[in-house]
Parts: C-alpha cells; structure tokens; sequence
C-alpha cells in the first residue's frame, strides 16, 4: 500500500440503498427476516435467499467502491441473518452463498481492499453470566466463519472489532480476567481476528487500559477511536494514545482507526448526546505522520467520505482515497 492514510465506510452506501427502481433499485447487504417468519419452523431457506441476495449485492458494493477509490469497507453483521441461530452450513443455498461470496473475496484481494467488521455491543465476553459469554462465542465465530468463506487468511487485516463491554462495578480486573478467558474458548481463527476498541465513558475502558489490562496479557490490537478518546483519555494525549494502539499492531498489518465527531457540536444542539456521532465530520484528521486506515463513522456514510475529500484537497504529502 503506497496511500498514506485510506478513508472507508460502515456498512450501509447511501447512494446505492436509496438507488431508484429506474436505476436498478435498491442495493444492501443487510436482508433480515423478522423472527416469527422463520424461527418456528425453521425455514432456512427463507434466510437463505436473503442471504443469497446479501452476498450477489456485497460484490456491488466492492466493486462500486472500487470504482470510487475506496479500498476500505466495513461490512455489517447482517449478511447471515440471524446467524447465531444455526450453522452457516446448514443454509440450504450455502453452496451457491459460498460460491459468491469467495468471488468477493477474490475481488477485493485482487484490488487490495480491506474488509472488516464490528458485531454489536451484545458481544460480551467478559459477561458474569455464562449464557452471555456462549452466545458471543457463537457470534463471533460466525463472523469468523464469513471471513474464512471469503478465503481470507486468519489476520487482524480482515480485524473483528469490539468493545469490552462493561467493568461491572468497576472490576476492571476481573472483567479483564474473565474476558480473557472467554477469548481463549475462540478457535484460533477467530482469535486471530479479533481486536479491541476504547469506549467513550470515563467509567469504562481506555486505551491504555486496554493496552495494559489486554494487550500485555494476550498481544491483542487496540483499535484507537478518536471520538471515543476524547470522552476518556486517561491522562494521555491523542497523540500518545493513537501511537500506543499503534504499537500494539503487528508490523504487517496497518493500523486501524475509527473517527467521527459530536452531533451535539454539529447540530449546536445541547440536548443531543455529546456521543452520538454526527453526519459529517469537519475537522481535518490528524493522522501525526503514520500511515492509518481510518472507518469514518459518520452517519451519511459514504457522502461523508465525499464530503471530507472534497474540503481537504489531495496534496503530495497526503493521499485521501
């Protein structure tokens, strides 16, 4: 990779899920099925055609995002839905889902894309309750499980992305211990893939905790969030802070960041929670001379990216893709 810095997106286009019918119509990895349509008879099939469909509009997305120069992508937790119900395996059109979706794979290696992605907050693995922590371990290894469908080797270059979760009571040692052990019920796989990011409460877990309570125990990668950081920086710089996540990557994996900004500050809005991101970011991103991909977790998505370019010009110093 010659970029300095590469900009990506979460999960959801915005020009491709709103494309009118005339154009070809909506495109989205996202199907569901609600619950009650399938779950008392369990009709995979029904998932399998969603899914199906999923996967045929994931190759749109690379290839719409190749052609828009952007080699980054986060893709959501949808593509199976309700995966954590059933073995992939078991989807009656599993051979044709495979099919394509090793075809996306190909397609992306073959234009050095990068794909990741982020389960939801439910992933806890370092629960008190032994139910929580079972259903996380299925979660996360089927996220697994499509990576490896995609034909990608186990590495923090395809990184699954979570959060702690919590430090019940403040037990940030026992959380730290319990959640470790959790990680090591992971296959090597997954383990293999598995990151860690700094939430935004001062009550919860920091960069340099997590460098300290995970990273030194197990060797795990920290994904530094940017907004995140400011909510809790633990007496360290954004500097400081990026550059410690830094070195927790291995050398042949480029580090990871997310950013956003406030959508209080945004919408001048006092009412809105400082957290929440905001649709658009302003600010220019200082990256402190490393080479990043930076997720761009800005809720327009894409347009944001477009946004971001657009104001800040590309230069011979710093390439923006």
């Amino acid at each position: 990779m010659n970029e300095k810095v590469r900009l990506g997106y979460a999960c959801v286009n915005m020009t491709l899920t709103s494309r009118p019918n005339k154009l070809g119509g909506r495109v989205t990895t996202s199907r569901t099925a609600r619950k009650a349509t399938w779950y008392p008879t369990r009709d995979l099939y029904l998932l399998g055609e969603r899914t199906l469909l999923n996967a045929n509009d994931l190759l749109h997305y690379l290839k719409w995002n190749n052609e828009h120069k952007i080699k980054l992508f986060r893709l959501g937790s949808e593509l199976f839905p309700w995966h954590d119900h059933y073995e992939l395996c078991e989807i009656p059109q599993f051979n044709e889902i495979s099919t394509k979706l090793i075809e996306c794979g190909e397609y992306a290696r073959k234009h050095n894309m990068r794909i990741t992605t982020h389960p939801g907050p439910f992933n806890v693995l370092g629960s008190p309750k032994l139910d929580v922590v079972e259903r996380t371990i299925i979660s996360l290894e089927r996220h697994s499980e499509v990576f490896d469908l995609m034909g990608f080797e186990p590495s923090y270059e395809n990184k699954i992305n979570i959060h702690v979760g919590g430090s019940y009571g403040g037990d940030f040692k026992g959380t730290a211990k319990r959640w470790i052990a959790g990680w090591e019920q992971l296959s090597d796989n997954c383990r293999s893939r598995l990151v860690l990011e700094n939430d935004d409460k001062p009550s919860m877990w920091s960069t340099k905790m997590l460098y300290n309570y995970f990273h030194k125990e197990i060797g795990i990668p920290i994904t530094f969030d940017y907004h995140h950081h400011t909510f809790h920086p633990d007496e360290l710089t954004e500097q400081e802070a990026l550059e410690l996540a830094g070195s927790t990557w291995p050398n042949n994996v480029r580090q990871c960041c997310h950013y956003s900004e406030s959508r209080a500050k945004e919408k001048q809005d006092d009412k809105i929670r400082a957290q929440a991101h905001s649709d658009y970011i302003r600010n220019e991103i200082n990256t402190y001379g490393h080479n990043l991909d930076i997720v761009i977790e800005a809720k327009a998505k894409e347009l944001a990216l477009f946004e971001y370019r657009n104001i800040y010009q590309y230069n011979n110093k710093r390439v923006l893709i």
